[in-house]
């Protein structure tokens, strides 16, 4: 079983499998990675990337629809040498960007081994930018209360899923696992 296999059989969770009548990869779980995969490319500062808007998939489209606006093309593919990078690189900046808004002890606890501490929503929307909210909502289409409830219940436990050994993965170390 491979990390995409473990991530997807996240979102049999309380928003997950069958919250909009289909299954595969549930909106938040998708909007979780879709985070990850914004905050790799702003923290990498690629030119190829294209803007938010540019290139937008369909609401509700799957995480290759996200990467690809997100100019990672192919990255979603299982085995792919890119995927790793991206989600190491943007849970290192989600890390850090709970860290610099104040909330680097919650964000910890879901790295960390020991117990998950809960987020709430607002708490959510004081750590994400606007243009992050934008974007996910954009890509998920879910409306901005529906994404800050179901990221604030299913972001640390992804971040948890992904950081197994209680620290961030380094790429190679996802890449096998994906």
């Amino acid at each position: 079983m491979g990390l995409l296999d473990v991530l997807t059989g996240m979102s049999n969770g309380p928003r997950g499998f069958g919250s909009r009548g289909r299954g595969g990869m549930s909106p938040i779980l998708l909007a979780a990675l879709g985070l990850l995969a914004y905050k790799a490319v702003k923290g990498m500062k690629a030119p190829q990337a294209a803007p938010a808007s540019a290139g937008a998939p369909r609401p509700g489209g799957g995480l290759s629809d996200i990467l690809g606006s997100l100019g990672l093309g192919g990255a979603a593919a299982s085995g792919s040498p890119g995927l790793g990078g991206i989600l190491s690189g943007g849970l290192g900046d989600l890390v850090r960007q709970f860290q610099n808004a104040g909330k680097g002890e919650l964000a910890n606890s879901w790295v960390s081994t020991g117990q998950n501490r809960q987020l709430a929503p607002q708490e959510l929307e004081k750590v994400l930018t606007p243009d992050q909210i934008d974007f996910l909502t954009e890509k998920t289409g879910m409306s901005r209360e529906e994404l800050l409830a179901g990221l604030s219940d299913q972001l640390p436990q992804v971040v948890d899923t992904l950081t197994p050994e209680g620290r961030i993965p380094a790429p190679h170390e996802l890449n096998r696992a994906a």
